[in-house]
């Protein structure tokens, strides 16, 4: 299917469109440059807070660990005890949350990415992640596992580090998602996420990689000019119900597609990175299926990013590329480092 003039897309997940203009990359770039990403990393910087052995913003003093490590953010966006009721009326409208937030730091190494690190020791990652959904779950209805990685990103700190926020309401990127999959299934008995699976692997114009359990694939209505979506094959709804083989082949198509980030400017690629399953509130989630959303923003080169302004904020989504295009540039870079990792 070729797409060389301006269109929309509908968003499965979200029923939101964006609009496609192909022949935008034509036009000449005179604007904003981004520094590219520091290269040459210590093993070991004594001023970082998330160094083993050294003392954080609040004084607390990180241990001596060896693999991944897990605190309380210093700096938490939600707190285990809600505040006071809040007034609230029908033009005023508020309401009280709780919440933990945590931070995982993914390997003692601060010159290390997850792209850098070998399969064994991002599977270590992969467990904290099911370990942290799994004790969270048991106090409120979301949780949310990310990582921003990048100064484009609004990374604090270049140490490899995720974090986790568990609170109590579902967010509103959740609630759209979970709509929308339990309209599809009550519309025909059927998986939204992996009925379009079927359909990609199908067509093959969007598969950037694929293993035995997992597909990574730039997704029809992808936003970011090389936005991924991750899916496992099987019926899955959560993090938690992962087995063995998949987490180990998880490790493994997490180390290819970040390899080909990397590989695509030869640069730290930025990016957020996120999982959605099915919320832990005690419900019924049969419809669901659990997904990665990779949003990266660099467009043409190391420096050079896609801003979400004007016509974005104000109408709607708009790209540059088709998706075609960059999962067929994604598809075709090396398995290998360009570093040589």
């Amino acid at each position: 299917m070729i797409f060389e003039k301006p269109h929309r897309r509908l968003n499965l997940l979200t029923n939101e469109w964006v609009l496609v203009s192909p022949q935008r990359t034509k036009r000449p770039w005179l604007g904003k440059e981004e520094k590219s990403a520091q290269k040459n990393k210590p093993v070991y910087d004594p001023e970082c807070y998330l160094c083993p052995g050294n003392r954080r913003a609040n004084g607390e003093v990180n241990p001596g660990y060896e693999s991944t490590y897990v605190f309380v953010n210093d700096f938490s966006a939600l707190l285990p005890e809600p505040v006071e009721e809040l007034q609230t009326n029908n033009l005023l409208r508020s309401q009280t949350v709780s919440g933990e937030c945590r931070v995982i730091c993914f390997s003692p190494k601060h010159n290390l990415t997850l792209a850098e690190m070998p399969p064994g020791e991002i599977k270590k990652v992969v467990d904290v992640w099911i370990e942290q959904l799994d004790e969270l779950g048991a106090k409120y209805p979301w949780v949310q596992i990310f990582e921003n990685k990048g100064e484009m990103m609004g990374a604090s700190n270049p140490h490899p580090h995720g974090q986790v926020w568990a609170g109590s309401f579902i967010p509103n990127e959740i609630k759209k998602e979970d709509q929308n999959q339990f309209d599809y299934y009550k519309s025909g008995n059927s998986i939204l996420l992996l009925d379009y699976l079927k359909k990609e692997l199908q067509l093959k114009e969007r598969i950037v990689v694929e293993n035995s359990d997992w597909v990574v694939l730039v997704p029809f209505w992808a936003v970011w000019p090389y936005e991924t979506l991750l899916i496992p094959k099987r019926h899955v709804v959560r993090l938690t119900g992962l087995d063995k083989p998949e987490k180990e082949s998880l490790a493994e198509i997490l180390k290819q597609i970040l390899v080909r980030y990397d590989n695509l400017f030869e640069t730290s690629f930025p990016y957020t990175f996120g999982w959605h399953g099915a919320p832990t509130d005690g419900n019924d989630y049969a419809y669901w299926q659990l997904h990665a959303h990779f949003y990266p923003p660099l467009l043409r080169s190391a420096t050079v990013k896609k801003f979400m302004v004007g016509y974005e904020m104000l109408a709607e989504a708009q790209r540059d590329i088709t998706a075609e295009q960059a999962a067929g540039k994604l598809k075709s870079l090396p398995d290998v480092h360009y570093l040589g990792l």
